[in-house]
């Protein structure tokens, strides 16, 4: 492949991973204001889920926010009851903030539910080796965003 034909390729890899960004928050967007929630609450609490019980300052070092925004993302969160502050139990001077899954679950679950249904149609019409292929560049575009992101919250 020449070297045009090789930039085109790659410009056109672009156009369409900005359209599915594009269309990612949009959507995220649309599902957090459905259950309530601002986008970027409902991606933040969605890493609080993932990590489980953790510390104000964990949530700052995950997320890159300042513990000011922080304080008012727990606060938000907690007025909709789907996280709590509870003392640690090893260490009662520290708070932790405990998500609630199940409230969780049961806000965005009817949210999400055709969306997965669609995404698994999709998935049904690729072979296994397309789908690790796929798989690859997710992990491998992950890696890169998460490395990027450090970088900037330095």
């Amino acid at each position: 492949m020449g070297d045009s034909a090789h930039s085109d390729s790659t410009e056109h890899f672009r156009a369409i991973s900005r359209a599915y960004s594009d269309a990612s928050i949009l959507m995220h967007e649309a599902i957090a204001r459905k259950a309530g929630l601002t986008g970027t609450d409902h991606k933040y609490l969605g890493l609080i889920i993932n990590k489980g019980p953790c510390t104000a300052g964990e949530i700052a070092g995950m997320t890159g926010l300042t513990t000011g925004a922080v304080t008012g993302l727990i606060d938000r969160l907690e007025k909709k009851k789907l996280v709590k502050r509870q003392a640690d139990k090893r260490d009662r001077r520290k708070v932790m903030v405990v998500p609630d899954v199940r409230k969780t679950m049961a806000l965005l679950e009817p949210v999400f539910a055709d969306l997965q249904e669609q995404t698994a149609a999709l998935l049904a019409t690729f072979s296994r080796e397309e789908i690790e292929i796929i798989e690859r560049y997710f992990l491998g575009a992950t890696d890169i965003m998460r490395a990027v992101s450090a970088n900037l919250n330095t």
